[in-house]
């Protein structure tokens, strides 16, 4: 496959640290970052990049075929919309933006683009996680009936990376707190695991230990159509010290149970319980395969290779949206 020449929309720490190298690992190449920041136009640079302040000139390089935008929530909107229109294929970050009505246009101008588009659930990629879906597939579990999920961690008022400001503890940038930055991935990794989205969910959340006005910490409950429920716990108010990251998979056969998986970062451990006997067995998984890395060539096969476009779908990201918006009892 001919490498893909992506741009980058917002050269911030995730970029930086995961996407960028990303892109390299799966042999594709960094063309072009636009970003408004000279120190991040600055950064993006010294990895090779041809660097732009607005999107203009970004969008009228013609090697720029793929664009991951990274921008803070609130201007995906603007970004997405001007892709569209250029006919630029686009993996947006999570959550598609910072309230319902622009995820609504985003996917409008998506059709009326007729580009491709998928939203930067990375989760999917995590080799530990694509064997649970094996496993689940091929009935090791049973009947499944419940997911849990912890996904938490420590995100103060000072919190900054490659010299950013923290907006994601301002509701104008991100649409909300914890909730909204961490929920979207466990409730589309439910769908993921499951083949079979969420149907309701219903929240309850805390503004008890960070020092601002958004969510530190939620509690989400759903249920699929099939009647699997799930929990998630996320949260911005638990030291990284402590064990955060959990996810089980509950079945009327067995019990799987992956530690430190969620995340952008490779590794962790899976375990399978066994339900008639009680013992356990370690699963195993490609260890050293980063979820950013194989988000990125799963992206630019399904660019090259059309028919594989069908495992995205901005319908099916925009219900994932919804049910975060739904969660937070937003009309």
């Amino acid at each position: 496959m001919a490498p893909v020449g992506w741009g980058i929309v917002g050269y911030g720490w995730v970029a930086r640290d995961y996407m960028a190298p990303g892109i390299r690992q799966a042999g594709h190449r960094l063309v072009a970052v636009c970003d408004p920041n000279p120190a991040c136009r600055e950064a993006a640079a010294a990895e090779g990049a041809r660097t732009h302040a607005d999107l203009a000139a970004f969008l009228a390089d013609p090697e720029v075929e793929a664009v991951y935008v990274a921008t803070p929530n609130h201007l995906h909107r603007e970004a997405v919309e001007a892709l569209a229109r250029a006919g630029k294929a686009v993996l947006c970050e999570k959550p598609m933006a910072a309230g319902l009505a622009d995820a609504e246009a985003m996917v409008r101008a998506v059709e009326a683009g007729r580009i491709f588009y998928g939203t930067a659930f990375d989760q999917r990629h995590h080799p530990a996680h694509r064997a649970i879906r094996e496993r689940i597939a091929r009935g090791d579990l049973g009947t499944v009936t419940a997911v849990r999920i912890v996904y938490a961690c420590w995100l103060g008022r000072d919190w900054s990376a490659a010299g950013q400001p923290n907006w994601r503890i301002d509701a104008a940038q991100a649409g909300g707190g914890a909730l909204i930055d961490l929920a979207p991935h466990g409730i589309d990794l439910v769908d993921f695991l499951l083949g079979e989205p969420l149907a309701a969910i219903t929240a309850l959340t805390q503004a008890r230990v960070q020092d601002y006005a958004v969510d530190d910490g939620a509690l989400l409950i759903g249920r699929t159509e099939g009647g699997v429920l799930a929990s998630l716990h996320v949260a911005y108010n638990c030291p990284d010290a402590l064990p955060r990251r959990r996810l089980e998979i509950v079945g009327t056969n067995g019990l799987l149970v992956a530690e430190n998986t969620m995340g952008q970062t490779p590794g962790g451990s899976l375990t399978f319980h066994d339900g008639a006997t009680g013992r356990t067995e370690a699963v195993a998984f490609d260890g050293e395969a980063s979820p950013f890395t194989e988000q990125v060539r799963a992206f630019g096969s399904a660019l090259r290779n059309p028919a594989e476009r069908t495992a995205y779908s901005a319908a099916r990201d925009l219900h994932t949206m919804r049910l975060v918006v739904e969660a937070y009892g937003h009309p």
